[in-house]
């Protein structure tokens, strides 16, 4: 079997999302997908991997994972090289179930888990949707409307958002309210009346349900390090889950600091690119959940390999969503087939709102559990009408 082909598409209103075929002279088509840059990774996909890809064996996957980011630049980044190589390697994947006609967590190794809890990541349905990244712009609040706008409702009524999750079954929850002070103040310091509006959800998540709630904090590394300890000590009363990307990561001494400083554990990240970094974060003690964006970090092959060097320092692993549909199926693949997976990441106002727009299954989760997926590959594929779409756009490499 040989690789003849490789299609990408994007849709002018999910800029941000990219897919990729994978396509091969036995018929079997892999689906890929990653987030941000959407056009510079495309450029970096045709202009670059098709040459090494073109009229190779797609099951050579681990060959394949080391030569695309094989290139000077594209060293332990989550940059446009490392987001091209992981769109591809879900395809890869996908074609090797297909062939199988196996469902991908079983070509990693099978089952570890019959079910894996989720927690939701409080977005709304117009988050992260325009190509505005920074924090903050990329709320688009009011954009759309639903039950599940959840941004908005854990910066008024997190109290209520608490309640309507564990109606679901659901018990675990992810908040940024400290975004709009680090913006507002460049990460540099935080006002007292600043603190006291950021805790407030804390405060309404545990008046309205007590400590039945899991309360995850994303700060999306946007406050220095005094600060961020000062920030941790506030919160340590509401006992959080974890803190994810408190500081810039990239600074194991820095991050040791602060893991040494507070209790509460730290969450790396879906900003690190291979599992070169983890290693040093895990070596010097500097955080206690390990989690990976699959189409960041060099897909399904290097995100197995990240959660099994968390397992060998006793670290749970929480696979990160709230990029695309294709991205969080394979998120649910890799968290079923670790044994080490605490969590797994979902958005329900995307799952239930434009997830369904672009593809043809998601996983299903029940009583707060995602349960696995069931078909060949990934067991999804992109919904035909996305390909009659009159924003579509496309571009094509052949042998």
């Amino acid at each position: 079997m040989k690789i003849t082909a490789i299609r990408t598409f994007r849709l002018e209103e999910f800029a941000n999302v990219l897919w990729v075929h994978v396509e091969t002279d036995a018929g079997i088509v892999g689906l890929g997908e990653t987030f941000y840059g959407a056009g510079s990774v495309e450029a970096h996909i045709h202009d670059v991997l098709a040459g090494r890809l073109l009229g190779k064996d797609p099951l050579r996957i681990e060959a394949h994972s080391r030569e695309m980011v094989n290139l000077p630049m594209a060293q332990s980044s989550t940059g446009a090289e490392y987001r091209a190589a992981s769109a591809i390697d879900l395809a890869l994947w996908d074609i090797f179930g297909k062939l199988c006609s196996q469902p991908v967590h079983q070509m990693l190794g099978g089952l570890c888990h019959d079910r894996v809890p989720v927690y939701n990541t409080c977005a709304g349905y117009g988050y992260v949707r325009s190509n505005k990244i920074k924090p903050v712009d990329t709320w688009n609040l009011g954009t759309s409307d639903g039950p599940y706008e959840d941004l908005n409702g854990f910066m008024t009524d997190a109290g209520a958002i608490a309640e309507s999750l564990l109606e679901q079954g659901i018990t675990g929850m992810k908040i940024w309210p400290f975004d709009p002070p680090a913006i507002e103040n460049d990460g540099r310091f935080i006002t007292a009346e600043q603190m006291r509006r950021a805790i407030a959800p804390f405060e309404k998540i545990r008046k309205a349900v007590g400590d039945r709630m899991q309360i995850m904090v994303e700060f999306h590394c946007l406050w220095n390090l005094p600060t961020m300890k000062r920030i941790a000590r506030e919160l340590e009363a509401f006992e959080p889950t974890w803190y994810e990307d408190p500081i810039r990561m990239n600074s194991v001494s820095a991050l040791k600091e602060l893991a040494a400083s507070t209790a509460v554990p730290i969450c790396a990240s879906e900003t690190l690119g291979s599992r070169f970094p983890y290693k040093d974060m895990l070596e010097a003690g500097a955080i206690g959940v390990v989690m990976t964006d699959l189409v960041w970090t060099g897909g399904l092959t290097e995100g197995r390999k990240i959660a099994a060097l968390a397992d060998t320092y006793h670290r749970p692993y929480a696979p990160h969503d709230c990029t695309g549909p294709v991205a969080y199926v394979a998120a649910v693949h890799s968290s079923l087939s670790q044994p080490n997976t605490l969590i797994q990441e979902s958005v329900r106002a995307f799952y239930t709102g434009w997830y369904k727009e672009l593809v043809t299954e998601l996983p299903r989760i029940v009583d707060g559990h995602v349960l696995p997926m069931e078909g060949p590959g990934l067991g999804t594929e992109l919904l035909p009408q996305v390909f009659e779409r009159q924003d579509l756009s496309t571009r094509l490499s052949t042998l």
